[in-house]
């Protein structure tokens, strides 16, 4: 299943909605994004490939030691098939990762997923052109699937008058809220909170306002 058939027309339909009605009262503009993942992450292939391969061949050495006694297995003690059955090991191990996402995540390391999901995010938010707006009031709400991160990007004419804990308690939420199988719930309550937080700070919608980017979710993979 890919990452936008996880939402029905109806979801999509909950999330823009809730997003218009945010933005009827305020000066700014709420950009929700969803994505599959923010990078491929080949290094976990390479390390899980090197670690099948050192395992495999660790598996050799006991079976030629402890079990394996029988001259007849003469095929065994040739390096050229030690060398083969070592190599598929790795391929194997290599392959593991695309097929087990919380091996990947463990073999990448927190630090690297958190690098290329902060990544991901600025260049969707350039992408997406959230700063394209007359105040540069523009706020991206990005989830990314694979790494289990959520992160809220504020263009400065609103980052510059609102803390920074303020967007962490946004995040925190919806990370619960996707834990708990309500992405979609979690969505709309965020997307409101981000609009309560610029009616608090002063953003109120003026008489020439106009919707300067589209409401629905960005998605993907």
């Amino acid at each position: 299943m890919t990452l936008k058939q996880k939402f029905s027309d109806q979801d999509l339909d909950r999330i823009k909605a809730a997003v218009k009605q945010a933005e009827d009262k305020i000066s700014g503009e709420i950009v929700p994004v969803i994505v599959e993942r923010s990078g491929q992450y080949t290094l976990a292939n390479y390390r899980s490939a090197l670690l099948a391969a050192a395992f495999t061949f660790v598996i050799t050495i006991i079976l030629d030691r402890y079990i394996i006694a029988d001259a007849s297995y003469a095929l065994y003690y040739d390096p050229l098939f030690v060398f083969v059955v070592v190599a598929l090991g790795g391929i194997l191990g290599g392959l593991l990762p695309n097929y087990l996402g919380g091996l990947k995540r463990m073999l990448v390391g927190q630090v690297q997923l958190d690098y290329a999901t902060r990544q991901r995010a600025e260049n969707v938010f350039l992408e997406e052109e959230v700063f394209n707006t007359r105040h540069r009031t523009g706020i991206m709400i990005f989830i990314s699937f694979f790494e289990h991160e959520v992160i809220v990007i504020a263009d400065r004419g609103i980052s510059k008058v609102v803390e920074q804990k303020q967007w962490d308690k946004i995040v925190a939420g919806l990370i619960g809220s996707i834990r708990a199988g309500k992405i979609v719930e979690g969505m709309e309550a965020a997307i409101k909170r981000c609009g309560e937080i610029l009616l608090e700070k002063g953003f109120h919608k003026t008489d020439d306002d106009i919707n300067e980017l589209r409401d629905d979710l960005r998605i993907d993979q």
